[in-house]
């Protein structure tokens, strides 16, 4: 008897975490929902949905308001007792007219964008595989509002209402990604991303500095890669894609797997990327100025001018790239959740275009060398978060990060035997503690930032 009764209790838990698992569909076509936003003030909590349009939702018990919200479907609010009148499904209507949507870039939390008073612009999953960038910078060029100076290939400089480069913050999963040799003059730091593993991005327009600090002054650019997804049945999630893609413009080749295994508490999620570019190629109908006739070789020690049999190939251009991603996760209860992130990109060397047409007044280029070299980002970060009402938060995020950044220029004018190298290493240490707390009717959030770079810079001539 006691067996018996101990089985139906085990069932009955089964059961009921079962049961609290929302799933939301498509009212047309009956199919699941991924990343659709819920979250609730009271108790506060928010999650979003998995690839099979699932959510756990038993940390929203007692709640009598849940905003279920996804771009392109009408906003639904329900309570928690609705949810479970409507055996936890929920089938969303498409509307042609829904731009509220969830962002995190004006607070560093999850909030709609309704309560923002700035201008914040989102690239989803879907725009990235419609446009198919070849780099981040283009990821961001795509969205229309963000210009993006590129002198060559390798390049991408983004410009935000008249404000680049050291004016403009770039985040990682909310890690700062600015660093001391951020310059005033044109960077390519963001092409270290990988846009097949980014899951969302927003741009940020206007001064974020109060929350972000002083390089935030012009914009905020959030990058928030691919997340780890728990599975919230009782077998293993596995889900993965692979992309292969050629470019005839530039004779592109890019190759790219990611796969998500993941279980009740542990979940994991690898990602790798190789790209290799080519010379570009101009259009037949672009300025002569920016031609190619010619392109140098160091021959038995002197440099040599040799014809371009094709001008518009810029010759030399190319490079390659490799990116990888690997992210570990742990939620033992609804109230904690750990991640573990480490990114790692690497750059060939590659050329600056711009600089390798211009010529003297005799007619002989300016420049036989002008290379930034192999371009080095690699992150590793850790983040902490506990959502649970307190008397001093409601939902407190810790993030510690560990940054490498390497980069380097190497030029050298014509007929001239000395090669000058400037190479700079900078090993950047951050910690961030953001706390969120609802009081009243008011909403009020607060952290600390701590942030230090050891930076070392080598010259060199040979």
């Amino acid at each position: 008897m006691l067996k018996t009764i101990l089985l139906f209790f085990v069932l009955g838990i089964s059961f009921m975490a079962y049961s609290q698992t929302l799933t939301l569909t498509n009212i047309e076509s009956n199919e699941p929902i991924e990343l659709v936003s819920i979250m609730s003030d009271h108790p506060n909590a928010f999650t979003t949905t998995n690839t099979m349009g699932q959510a756990d939702i038993s940390a929203f018990q007692g709640s009598n308001k849940i905003e279920i919200r996804r771009l392109g479907y009408k906003t639904e609010i329900k309570s928690f007792e609705e949810l479970s009148a409507s055996n936890y499904l929920i089938n969303l209507t498409p509307s042609s007219a829904a731009f509220d949507e969830v962002v995190v870039s004006a607070t560093r939390w999850n909030q709609s964008s309704s309560n923002t008073p700035s201008k914040i612009s989102s690239i989803t999953p879907k725009e990235v595989a419609l446009n198919n960038p070849q780099t981040a910078a283009d990821l961001l060029g795509s969205s229309g509002e963000v210009f993006i100076q590129k002198s060559q290939q390798g390049g991408g400089s983004p410009m935000i209402r008249g404000f680049a480069t050291n004016r403009l913050l770039y985040t990682i999963d909310g890690v700062r990604m600015n660093s001391a040799i951020f310059r005033a003059g044109n960077l390519q730091n963001v092409i270290s991303l990988d846009p097949f593993a980014i899951q969302k991005t927003e741009v940020f327009f206007g001064p974020g500095s109060v929350i972000y600090g002083s390089d935030a002054i012009g914009g905020v650019m959030s990058f928030q890669t691919i997340q780890p997804q728990l599975s919230l049945q009782n077998k293993t999630l596995v889900k993965g894609k692979a992309v292969s893609r050629f470019s005839s413009a530039n004779n592109e080749f890019s190759n790219h797997f990611d796969v998500n295994v993941g279980g009740k508490k542990w979940s994991s999620v690898t990602s790798f990327t190789f790209n290799k570019y080519g010379d570009l190629q101009m259009g037949a109908h672009g300025p002569a100025e920016y031609l190619k006739p010619f392109y140098v070789q160091r021959i038995d020690n002197i440099d040599q001018v040799i014809e371009n049999p094709k001008p518009q190939v810029q010759n030399p251009s190319g490079y390659s790239q490799i990116n990888m991603m690997q992210k570990v996760r742990f939620s033992p209860n609804n109230y904690w959740d750990f991640q573990y992130g480490f990114h790692y990109s690497k750059t060939s060397a590659y050329s600056r275009y711009d600089r390798l047409i211009e010529t003297q007044s005799n007619g002989l280029p300016v420049s036989a060398v002008w290379n930034y070299g192999p371009q080095l980002w690699m992150m590793n970060h850790l983040s902490i978060l506990h959502q649970k009402d307190t008397k001093i938060y409601d939902k407190l995020a810790i993030q510690l990060a560990q940054q490498t950044f390497e980069e380097s220029r190497i030029d050298r004018r014509f007929n001239h035997h000395r090669l000058r190298t400037n190479l700079e290493n900078v090993q950047a240490f951050s910690m961030n503690v953001d706390l969120e707390k609802n009081i009243q009717k008011h909403r009020l959030f607060y952290g600390a930032e701590y942030v230090l770079n050891d930076v070392n810079s080598l010259g060199k001539c040979s």
